[in-house]
């Protein structure tokens, strides 16, 4: 067994627990992340609301993808391909 397979062992409950922590406690999460945003936006005196609203939506959206991981059965890091129509023939 390599190395990337030890740590892939070793950090899977880690990654399930995280999954189920954020199920619990996303909206706290969210919560938080808007919070520091608003923060970091006030100390900077809104030079950098773009960057700072992008990365508040990045971490969202990781934070949604963490959530419901399990609930879809897929990773949501991988693209899935769009079902092709059956063709007419």
């Amino acid at each position: 067994m390599g190395l990337l397979d030890n740590m892939k062992a070793k950090l899977g409950p880690a990654k399930d627990k995280v999954s189920d922590l954020a199920r619990q406690h996303g909206d706290k999460v969210q919560h938080g992340i808007d919070k520091a945003a608003k923060a970091v936006d006030e100390r900077t005196k809104g030079k950098y609301s773009d960057k700072i609203q992008a990365g508040t939506g990045k971490a969202k959206d990781a934070m949604d993808r963490l959530a419901h991981k399990e609930e879809t059965g897929t990773d949501p890091a991988m693209p899935t391909r769009p079902q092709e129509p059956p063709s007419a023939s």
